[in-house]
């Protein structure tokens, strides 16, 4: 389907003052025309003030038949015959020629300039023959690199644009034929080239294909012919041999074919890579990839002239990489980087657009209301020209490549129309007798001719007109005067422009509510998008204008889908966010009238305010914005007037209206855990504590942590980047700590936050800067050791904790608020939090003096390292302000050293400074390998104690007894003795020996 508009795309028009009936003009880059008429070639200004002015003009071997331009390399090349022999002539630094006299030098491809003859090629143009084998019939340019590409009967000759350097300052154009691609079964009519890329017809084939290289292959095809697609046999069971019948009463046609990717390698035309370089050139294609085959057949029903079903007009079309929201790019060819690449072609009624870089899918159809005779693609616009028409149509090129160069195209974040969107035909302007057409930067160059009448002399039968070798219809021409002809520049008008006119033709469909308003929309849109792709085109200013086109145009686009009830209803919400319109800008735009009572609002609109009302923005809406958004959602999804009043966007909500709305709810039983907490935050900013607590004790205090996970804003809000408590959670702080920690504990496990933003919040929350750490915080990190989520790092956690409890017992600072939980609390919950090992209680016993706050921190510590799971090496660096000199500090650190397996220097400490604990110790930690100590170690040392008496020889005496009786029962008698002191006193060892022997006598 084609919509029909009438836009204005034409601005001006003029008249190239040509002497002579033109036979083939071309665009020569950004500033010339050339048009060559008999055998002279003219160059027409077309930029500045000299538009349409003659630059210069030169002769032309003889009838020029085809005639192209390279702007890489700016040189022009032509196939011209004389005496029925084609020649191919390229002319390079044409500019020189200023006057028809001036001198000329003719060259051969690949002859060498001798150094006399440099300087004065400087200032001369420069005809560059290129002999071929064979008859060319059509030509290309690439776009990119400048090579030429030259197509014969069989085969396609390539001639890599390249430079002799002279010297430092100066180099001359050459070629270099480099490669010949042999094509068997079709005949090129037209060819174009672009980057590798080849697009071959005939008259009713296409073929495109890729030149890829391969460094690895480059041994086995150099300099030999290389065979790259296997033929095969032709399809629809049609043999060769019957292809080459001949008859004067058939014409036989194959059935029309589509061949995408790999698929076209079946189409039955073989293609073969002859590689023609110089042996010291490196060699750049070595292999083919077959990307398209479609061939046509005639509509036999219709009764028409083969003439009449010719292909015609192929292009391929290349689309560079621009970044045209972020950075310009550069002017140089060398700096671009190929994003997209389409191929067009047509046939007189249909035109067919595909894309053939990443995928190939045919994008688009145009179905002509008339015969067309050529057309010309753009990034922008399909130009076509019938007899007496010139028809603008819209293309999808910009919607692909956008597609191809962003990802983030068709998310929340970002938008693109489709590239299915129907077609759309701009304008259709009348000119008489057109009969060619090219285009280059905003200029459409159209030849017409008006022919005189021609009547039909007899009309034959339909059957003969299908014939080989009828003659098809005689048309006798008067015997008039030669007709007038006319060549026209038509001067394109700024995309600006066009796009003011487009947004102004669509307001006629904005009262309908109907797709004609979006598809308008979206054209203007694309029209836009395509401009500011082609940025090397583009003037700062010219940049900067259509960059505010382009947001209007999302602004626009997000009304529509804003108000619209569509399937794609949801697309306002990444057309608002490229239009830079702040909220509550989109909520002017809305129109807040009541019809028949009752108020609707489309699901477009609604999805953008409740996204961006979820995205945390910074922005803040006026209490008279606010309430209307209250009273949208309301109407139209009142589920979500909870989540709506947590945004901070609605801080200015008049906390009455707030309420009212939320009691209706429950008036209609929406009434929730979520609807409740609402109701509590509300209160709590009306200052009304008496219904806030009674909100907060309907449900326990489970539901009331599930209520804050569905809806976190509640307690957490980000603001400008950073985290901020709401009045709730500060509430909460004072009154139900157990129940903020454990709720935050929620948002965690369910990732709602994260664990960095978990503990800013609570250092804000508490008013405590980066190097303070407040007691609920404390709570919050042993609620994450009690709750075992996966997603905690243990060691980090356990850092955190003890880095904290050394800090407070080493300065002697009391927790700000008083502890969630107790050292027995964390060691009945937590498997972390292990029983404190026996001995360490008596360590610490005689430290009276300590208050219940140091207590406690000192027992959760050493509880974390009696646990299985600490590292206890982790700890050691940050021991160093716990001193030994305290009871604290001692235990802790002969905990640590006992955990690393350091019994001896243990069992020395516990000598020192509690002699009380040494059984205690040995009894929980000279087990197994370690029972060896109590002999070696433990036995000697207590006797050599006892012999110095002392105030403390009681408490050894008694020691020594219980350390006997372990060694007495571990050791056979024999080795009893070895350990028993020489000079010991044998009626003190007698109970023991006594033991011993008693014990050998059993076993």
């Amino acid at each position: 389907m084609v919509h029909l508009y009438n836009l204005h795309p034409f601005g001006s028009q003029q008249v190239v003052p040509c002497k002579l009936e033109p036979e083939r003009f071309c665009g020569g880059g950004r500033d010339a025309l050339f048009v060559a008429a008999g055998c002279k070639v003219e160059a027409f200004a077309v930029a500045g003030q000299e538009l349409c002015q003659p630059r210069c003009a030169f002769s032309t071997l003889g009838r020029v038949l085809r005639l192209a331009y390279s702007e890489a390399g700016d040189y022009l090349v032509a196939i011209e015959e004389k005496n029925k022999a084609t020649f191919l002539r390229a002319y390079v630094n044409w500019r020189s020629k200023r006057t028809e006299g001036s001198r000329v030098c003719i060259r051969m491809v690949g002859q060498n300039v001798e150094a006399p003859f440099s300087e004065t090629l400087r200032d001369q143009m420069s005809i560059v023959e290129m002999p071929l084998s064979e008859a060319p019939l059509c030509i290309a340019c690439c776009p990119v690199k400048g090579d030429l590409l030259v197509g014969c009967t069989n085969k396609l000759v390539l001639f890599s644009l390249k430079y002799q350097i002279i010297n430092e300052d100066f180099s001359i154009l050459d070629f270099e034929r480099s490669l010949i691609i042999h094509i068997h079964n079709i005949t090129p009519v037209e060819i174009s080239f672009c980057v590798g890329y080849v697009a071959v017809m005939s008259d009713l084939e296409v073929l495109v294909l890729k030149l890829e290289s391969d460094p690895k292959d480059e041994e086995s095809v150099n300099p030999h012919s290389h065979e790259t697609s296997k033929p095969v046999k032709w399809a629809e069971g049609i043999s060769n041999e019957t292809l080459q019948l001949e008859s004067d009463d058939f014409v036989i046609c194959q059935k029309p074919m589509e061949l995408l990717g790999e698929k076209s390698e079946q189409s039955g035309v073989s293609v073969t890579l002859e590689s023609t370089g110089l042996a010291d050139e490196k060699i750049k294609y070595f292999h083919v990839q077959h990307l398209l085959y479609r061939r046509f057949a005639p509509d036999v029903s219709s009764y028409v002239l083969s003439d009449d079903i010719k292909l015609h007009s192929l292009q391929l079309l290349p689309i560079y990489q621009t970044g045209f929201l972020t950075s310009d790019r550069k002017n140089s060819s060398q700096e671009k980087e190929l994003q997209s690449l389409f191929c067009f072609f047509s046939l007189p009624h249909v035109g067919y657009l595909y894309m053939v870089v990443k995928s190939v899918e045919l994008m688009s159809v145009y179905q002509y209301p008339e015969k067309s005779q050529q057309a010309v693609l753009t990034p922008q616009f399909l130009h076509v020209i019938t007899s007496n028409n010139l028809q603008c149509f819209t293309v999808r090129c910009s919607a692909a490549a956008a597609r191809e160069e962003d990802p983030y195209v068709d998310t929340t974040l970002k938008a693109c129309p489709p590239v299915s969107m129907d077609v759309c035909a701009l304008r259709i302007q009348l000119f008489i007798g057109l009969k060619a057409i090219c285009h280059f930067k905003n200029h459409v160059v159209l030849l017409t001719k008006a022919d005189p009448e021609a009547i039909p002399e007899r009309r034959e039968s339909p059957k003969r007109l299908l014939s080989r070798t009828g003659t098809g219809i005689k048309l006798k021409t008067p015997p008039v005067a030669e007709a007038g002809w006319n060549l026209y520049i038509v001067n394109t008008i700024s995309p600006v422009q066009l796009y003011k006119e487009m947004i102004d033709y669509s307001n006629t469909y904005k009262t309908a509510k109907t797709q004609g308003c979006i598809h308008l929309l979206s054209e203007a849109h694309l029209l836009v998008r395509a401009a500011l792709m082609d940025a090397s085109q583009l003037e700062p200013g010219e940049r900067a204008e259509l960059l505010e086109a382009f947001k209007e145009s999302c602004g626009h686009l997000g009304d529509c889908y804003s108000r619209l009830d569509t399937q794609h209803s949801h697309l306002a919400l990444p057309y608002y966010k490229m239009s830079g319109l702040s909220m509550a800008e989109v909520l002017a735009r809305v129109d807040w009238a009541v019809e028949d009572g009752s108020q609707k609002y489309e699901r477009g609109l609604i999805f953008y305010i409740n996204h961006s009302l979820y995205e945390n923005l910074d922005e803040e809406l006026s209490e008279e914005l606010a309430a209307k958004v209250v009273q949208m959602f309301h109407v139209a999804e009142p589920k979500q007037l909870p989540h709506v009043l947590c945004s901070p966007s609605m801080k200015n909500i008049n906390p009455l209206t707030a309420m009212s709305y939320l009691r209706k709810l429950d008036a209609s039983g929406v009434s929730s855990i979520l609807v409740t907490l609402t109701k509590a935050a509300v209160a709590l900013r009306m200052g009304d504590l008496d219904m806030h607590r009674n909100e907060m004790e309907v449900h326990s205090e489970m539901k009331l942590v599930c209520g804050f996970i569905l809806e976190p804003r509640l307690l957490i809000q980000r603001r400008k980047g950073q985290i901020v408590p709401s009045e709730l959670a500060a509430h909460l702080k004072e009154t139900r700590p157990g129940l903020l920690v454990a709720s935050v504990l929620g948002l965690q496990k369910n990732n709602k936050i994260g664990i960095e933003e978990a503990d800013s919040f609570f250092k804000v929350l508490c008013g405590k800067d980066e190097d303070t750490i407040p007691q609920l915080l404390v709570d919050f990190w042993e609620a994450q050791l009690v709750a075992c989520l996966p997603d905690v790092v243990l060691q980090e956690l356990f850092f955190k904790l003890t880095s904290q409890y050394i800090w407070r017992l080493s300065t002697r600072q009391p927790p700000d608020t008083i502890p969630l939980r107790t050292s027995e609390d964390l060691i009945n919950a937590c498997s972390h939090y292990g029983l404190i090992y026996p001995w360490v209680n008596i360590l610490i016993s005689s430290d009276s003096l300590a208050d219940k706050n140091y207590t406690e921190d000192l027992s959760k510590l050493q509880s974390l390292m009696c646990g299985p799971s600490f590292d206890i090496a982790s700890i050691i660096p940050f021991l160093e302000p716990l001193s030994e000199d305290t009871s604290a500090g001692l235990s802790v650190h002969v905990l640590c050293r006992t955990r690393l397996k350091e019994y001896e220097q243990c069992i020395d400490t516990l000598f020192e400074r509690c002699p009380e604990a040494i059984i205690p110790y040995a009894n929980h930690e000279l087990k197994e390998e370690n029972r060896t100590l109590w002999w070696k170690k433990l036995l000697p040392e207590l006797c050599q104690r006892i012999k110095c008496g002392g105030e403390k020889y009681e408490l050894y005496l008694s020691s020594l007894k219980e350390a006997l009786s372990v060694v007495a029962v571990e050791l056979e008698l024999r080795d009893f003795m070895t350990v028993l002191p020489e000079d010991g006193t044998a009626a003190f060892f007698l109970p023991y020996l006594l033991y011993c022997s008693q014990k050998k006598s059993l076993t």
